[in-house]
């Protein structure tokens, strides 16, 4: 049975309390009443602490942590779960790029609804390689809507008529607001969306500049749910820093669906695009491009990556990158020094550089531990696929005797740490890239894939694929004469 509370004259409230009302409904009223939390968060990054911080553990900035005060819970929007494959499902609908090399670094071809990052340095050329899609896609029928905040409609139009691209088929609008590309899509409703680039777009409510990690973060959030409600493709291109990270490590590649690299040598027309995190297909596809007047044009590499001349310390390695495989020309210098020895490799993992010299100093008897060393790989790419190590053993081997490699010959294989060769994978297809690069021989680890015109030189040891390169007067393997 519920007690009143004695009248005290004229009703009133106090604390929540009506006077001369049941208890009970007294303590029903103090629970509704929303409970005051206090919180500490990141005035750069967003990142919520559980105390106050001099520097923020998320983004390093100081003094950027606030208190704030969040009161009571947001009301939930109910939601009705439904079978995974429930009847009126979108099929895995793929609409072509208009670029056959995009389209298979994609994994097919643009999904709608879905969210791309297109990230590169600047000027490498990623609004050139957006305006090519815009035009290919508007030309087959469907609309396409690009925002721009970094250039005016005076702009994009002239680089379009440079390009060819007819720009009649494109809608155009400024891309500075957040909340007016929001409407601009919605009153539009494109099938492609385009924001170049992201680090321009600014929520006005935000509390950062344009580029900051937490506006970059709060556009990225608004921009994925117009994909997902409206099924609109969204590309987004997006400026790295000088060491590879979009507006801080990682902050976006969680928020997006497929995440693209557009990379290459500013001083040189060759364009590298590759594919990162892709919900829609196989990572680590490449395309090549090559930048004129005229824009970008798709290029096979093959006959820009390998010079097909006998010459010391050049070897030819079939590096993987995803389901294709190239041939690269690795280079390698020796210099002498009095002091400490230096590594450069450009295009090659430094790390694995020095293990294989190591290698090949203990383990084959060459003497490049105490010699300057220099690699890189040809056309300016960037080889990380290990199954270039014994490429890169035969370069310094045949620097180290002036030696150049037999004729037509590549090479294949991980170079472990005791000097034997591990076999690489997708061999066929590297195969298949040594037999268009001309090459007529592969040293590589024991392999019953066989391919016309290519013949396989088995080896087991890094000495059995250098057995060419006659060793200085007076060095002998290490390994052997212990």
């Amino acid at each position: 049975m519920s007690r009143t509370l004695p009248p005290g004259g004229d009703t009133g409230r106090l604390d929540g309390l009506v006077l001369g009302a049941p208890v009970s409904e007294g303590v029903a009223r103090v629970a509704a009443v929303a409970k005051v939390r206090v919180a500490f968060a990141c005035s750069a990054c967003s990142q919520q602490l559980a105390r106050w911080a001099g520097r923020c553990p998320g983004c390093g900035g100081w003094g950027t942590v606030e208190e704030v005060r969040a009161t009571g819970r947001a009301p939930s929007i109910g939601v009705a779960p439904v079978a995974l494959t429930a009847e009126g499902a979108a099929p895995d609908e793929r609409v072509a790029s208009g670029l056959p090399d995009l389209d298979r670094v994609l994994g097919g071809g643009l999904v709608p609804s879905s969210v791309v990052l297109l990230a590169g340095p600047p000027g490498i050329g990623k609004s050139t390689l957006l305006l090519h899609v815009l035009g290919s896609l508007a030309g087959s029928g469907h609309p396409c809507l690009l925002v721009s905040g970094e250039e005016s409609r005076a702009q994009v139009a002239s680089r379009a008529r440079r390009l060819g691209v007819a720009g009649d088929a494109l809608s155009f609008a400024p891309g500075r607001e957040l909340p007016a590309v929001l409407d601009a899509a919605r009153a539009t409703h494109p099938f492609l969306l385009a924001v170049d680039s992201i680090q321009t777009l600014r929520d006005p409510a935000g509390p950062q500049m344009p580029g900051g990690v937490s506006q970059v973060r709060i556009c990225t959030d608004a921009l994925a749910g117009l994909a997902k409600e409206e099924g609109i493709a969204v590309v987004l291109t997006g400026h790295v820093t000088k060491d590879g990270d979009l507006a801080g490590p990682r902050a976006l590649e969680h928020a997006v669906d497929v995440v693209l690299a557009f990379d290459g040598d500013p001083r040189s027309g060759l364009r590298v695009l590759s594919g990162g995190k892709n919900r829609f297909g196989a990572e680590g596809e490449t395309a090549w491009f090559e930048m004129g007047a005229a824009g970008l044009r798709a290029i096979d590499p093959s006959g820009l990556l390998v010079s097909n001349q006998r010459v010391p310390g050049a070897a030819v390695a079939l590096a993987q990158a995803g389901r294709r495989a190239l041939a690269v020309e690795i280079q390698a210098l020796i210099g002498s020094t009095d002091g400490p020895a230096r590594r450069q490799a450009t295009g090659i993992d430094p790390r694995r550089f020095q293990l294989v010299a190591a290698v090949l100093d203990r383990a084959a008897g060459f003497p490049v531990g105490r010699a300057e060393l220099f690699g890189a790989a040809s056309g300016g790419v960037r080889v990380d696929d290990p199954a270039c190590d014994l490429a890169v053993a035969a370069a310094l081997a045949s620097a180290s005797t002036s030696t150049a490699p037999p004729a037509g010959a590549a090479f294949v294989g991980e170079v472990a740490l005791t000097g034997l060769v591990r076999p690489a994978a997708s061999m066929p297809q590297r195969l298949a890239a040594a037999r268009a690069a001309g090459c007529s021989v592969v040293f590589a680890s024991g392999s019953s894939h066989a391919v016309e015109g290519v013949r396989i030189h088995p080896v087991h040891h890094v000495r059995d694929a250098l057995g060419w390169a006659s060793r200085p007067a007076g060095t002998r393997s290490r390994a052997v004469a212990s």
